[in-house]
């Protein structure tokens, strides 16, 4: 026990939330839940406050987490002789940090 607490007093923070921004950052983080989780399995445009775009669709929210089954839309507008080469992506999830996100758009 005595090695437990020498850890805990050599640990200090070096941040610490503000209570009022980790109010807030708690209540955008409820808001886009409540969000995402009504609009499940839509597709959407999603960009990121870095300017990534992503186009898929809700798979669930959990935990502050986004989880976006990204779309294989775009396979099919090209024209390509004979049959469609195969999406790599098209069974991929993309975890995306709501805390991250600028605009969720519904297409």
């Amino acid at each position: 026990m005595s090695s437990s607490n020498q850890v805990q007093h050599q640990l200090t923070p070096i941040y610490q939330c503000d209570s009022q921004v980790h109010k807030t950052l708690r209540s955008v983080r409820d808001q886009l839940h409540q969000l995402c989780s009504r609009h499940s399995n839509r597709l959407v445009v999603v960009e990121t406050m870095d300017g990534d775009v992503f186009e898929g669709h809700i798979r669930y929210c959990h935990n502050g987490v986004l989880y976006l089954s990204l779309s294989n839309e775009g396979c099919s507008r090209a024209f390509f002789p004979g049959p469609l080469p195969p999406n790599p992506y098209a069974n991929f999830v993309l975890p995306l940090v709501l805390f991250n996100l600028l605009t969720i758009s519904l297409l």
